[in-house]
């Protein structure tokens, strides 16, 4: 098996200083704050936004309940990118929009909210932060049992008037089951970005707008 390795972001990227690429507490929600006064993160969110909706349409079905997906790699990419607060933004807005291009069902905020969550939980483990396979292990753990698990479930129990310990156990091992190859595929596509040079061009200077 190929052994998995870290990588890092190149230097022209992100600052050296460490103070700087590593905020602590609540620094990093007001870094990622500060994103959004970013010209430049409005047009990489639209474009992650698109190819968002259109891998939406790829899947591929390893049985009739479990479906892999790519539609949320560029979501974590915005998270990785440009953090929480911005990723969770970002978020919300896409779970609107895609029920808007392709309702399903009854809107429910609640998933919206969840999904804004993921993706707070997300950009906490990823911005500014170097890119391994045990954070990006970590960071779908989390999000698997804390938001699909937990939260989702809530929210499909309100819904439809379901109790919580009917539709708990699939459900937890449909996400156990997902978790490393979601992982997996991530941490690839993520690592073949960095090296080509993606998240620097997508990044850039940054310069407000």
């Amino acid at each position: 098996m190929k052994k998995l390795v870290p990588f890092k972001t190149s230097p022209r990227t992100h600052r050296t200083s460490r103070s700087a690429d590593t905020p602590g507490g609540l620094g990093i929600f007001a870094s990622s704050y500060g994103e959004l006064k970013h010209a430049r993160t409005m047009t990489v969110c639209a474009l992650m936004g698109a190819a968002a909706i259109v891998l939406g349409s790829l899947s591929i079905y390893v049985t009739d309940t479990i479906r892999i997906g790519f539609s949320g790699i560029p979501n974590k990419i915005v998270h990785y990118l440009f953090g929480p607060v911005t990723g969770s933004l970002f978020a919300g807005a896409m779970d609107v929009l895609k029920y808007l291009i392709k309702p399903v069902g009854a809107f429910f905020p609640g998933f919206t909210l969840v999904t804004m969550a993921a993706g707070l939980i997300y950009g906490c483990f990823f911005y500014k932060k170097t890119i391994t396979f045990g954070r990006v292990l970590a960071a779908h753990l989390v999000v698997s049992l804390v938001c699909n698990v937990l939260l989702n479930t809530a929210c499909l129990s309100v819904l439809y008037g379901k109790a919580m310990g009917i539709l708990l156990p699939p459900r937890l091992v449909k996400n156990l089951i997902m978790w490393p190859i979601d992982s997996i595929i991530f941490y690839h596509v993520a690592k073949a970005l960095d090296v080509a040079g993606v998240f620097r061009a997508l990044k850039g200077s940054g310069k407000p707008a």
